[in-house]
Parts: C-alpha cells; structure tokens; sequence
C-alpha cells in the first residue's frame, strides 16, 4: 500500500495537493492526529474496499497532537509500513500575501501579526522538514503547476529533485527581484533594441535570440552561466534549500535577459530539474 503524508507551512498549497492526490485515485484523509497514523493505515490496509493507495494531511492544526508526529511515524514503521512525506513550502512573502488575500488569521497567530505565526510553524515543522521525501516550494507555483508536479512524482513516478529552480528575467530600471538568490548581468551583450526590425520583439522571438546568441562573448557567457548553475545546484540541494531563484536581468527585461533565460531554463529543463520561468518585464513597455 502506497501511503503519503502531505505536510508543511499554512497556506503552502496542503489542500491543493490532496485534491489532485486525490484525483488520482488516492483515498485522501485530511487533518488526521498524528497519533492515529498506525491505527489508520492499519484500517485501510484490511479494508473491503482494497485500498492500496493513502494521502494524509498532517500539520499544524492538529495542535498539542502535532507533537505525537514522530512516534506516530517511528509506530508506522515497527508495524511494517512504508511511508512518504511530501512536503509543502512556500516564502514568507508569499504565504503573508495568501492569508491577506483569503483574510484568514494564521492558525498560530489567531490574533496576532501573520509573520509571528509563520515563524513559529517554520520552527515546529523544521525537523520534519528534514525528515521529508519530497520538497515543493509553491511561491511561483501556479496551482496548475502544483498539479503537474504532483502529478509527475505520484502518478508518472519521475525521479525529482528537492529544489525549485525559479529562473526570473527583468529589467534593471524596474528594479532586482526582491526573492533573488543570484542576478546575473547581461547589459553588456549587444542590445537588440538599437536594431530598428528587432526593437518591438522579445527574447522568446526567433529573430531577437538569434542575433542575442549569435555574438562571441554571449556564448563564452551562457556556457559559463550553465556551468556554474550546475555546480552550485548540488550543494544547494545538499543544504536542503527547497528553492533557488535566479534572476537575469538587462535594462528593460525584453530582449537580452529574456533570451539567455530561456536558454538556461530549456538547459535545466532537459537536466530533467524541477524548474519555473518567469518573464516579469517582458510585455511592459
């Protein structure tokens, strides 16, 4: 019997997640007390019905009963079951924004400000965050990519990575990306939009990319850009950050640094990593 355990931070997507587990043909339970994990799969494993694959929501409503977590789980395993935990993570910025906009109180700061709450969730949750199988950090996640990505790991069986790589293309005049954990440069590459033809177009038009790349210092760039990125990914992911942003930027965030997104993001994408392109600037004027 294949039997998952979705937790994480409030607000991070646990709900969504279920659905499509769900849709998928999981028998789904949500808000369960950890401490009637064992008893549970047990009652599934013997039922008439044949269950033979389980989602659980465990998390942080489940109050002073959240701390029967890792007992719960350490019972699992005496008794013979094999578990996964998925993992639902998202920026404070992000989850401050979720709750604003659904007005709803986080559920450790019922009457207090949202980031003390968030906080104190990160701290309980931390050690069962290591613990964890699966990682998705749902801060540039459309609920549609939530979806696939579920989809990808418990029904196409991919192998994936604990680490979203967020690949954000800008303009230098609109500002960094707040979120960024690497900017990368590209003004000094020829700027397609001194060339009168090419000027209305974007990166993600043949005709701009192909003069972007077509120069010698943009190819020692990019082949420079990727083999750094695949350095580095592996220590982040053994640092266990669930997230990694990316940002290029060039002056208006049209043409340069929408192409040499591109490029990285289709290089990463055949690395089969777990990776998300946003063009902010793109269609600004």
């Amino acid at each position: 019997m294949k039997f998952i355990i979705i937790t994480g931070l409030s607000g991070a997507g646990k709900s969504q997640a279920v659905r499509v587990l769900e849709d998928i043909g999981y028998y789904c339970m949500d808000n369960l007390p950890p401490a009637l994990l064992p008893d549970f799969a047990d009652l599934c494993l013997h039922s008439k019905r044949n269950i033979d694959k389980v989602a659980v929501v465990v998390d942080i409503r489940g109050g002073k009963f959240f701390n029967d977590l890792f007992k719960s789980l350490y019972d699992l395993e005496e008794a013979g079951f094999e578990y996964k935990i998925l993992f639902l993570d998202a920026s404070d910025e992000v989850l401050i924004k979720r709750f604003k906009e659904q007005r709803r109180p986080h559920p450790l700061s019922t009457e207090g400000r949202i980031i003390d709450g968030i906080e104190s969730e990160r701290e309980k949750l931390d050690e069962v965050k290591m613990k964890s199988n699966y990682i998705i950090d749902t801060s540039n996640l459309t609920t549609a990519m939530l979806k696939e990505e579920i989809r990808d790991i418990f029904l196409e069986g991919k192998e994936t990575k604990n680490l979203t790589v967020s690949i954000v293309s800008f303009g230098f005049k609109k500002g960094v990306p707040l979120d960024a954990d690497l900017v990368f440069d590209v003004r000094f590459l020829p700027n397609p939009y001194y060339i009168q033809e090419l000027k209305d177009f974007t990166g993600n038009d043949k005709n701009v990319r192909e003069y972007v790349m077509k120069w010698e210092q943009t190819k020692v760039f990019t082949e420079k850009l990727i083999d750094m990125i695949d350095f580095l990914i592996p220590f982040y992911i053994k640092e266990g950050k669930s997230q990694l942003v990316i940002a290029i930027g060039c002056t208006g965030g049209k043409h340069r640094s929408v192409t040499i997104a591109n490029v990285l993001y289709e290089d990463l994408k055949e690395k089969e990593y777990r990776v998300i392109m946003n063009h902010r600037d793109c269609e600004k004027s």
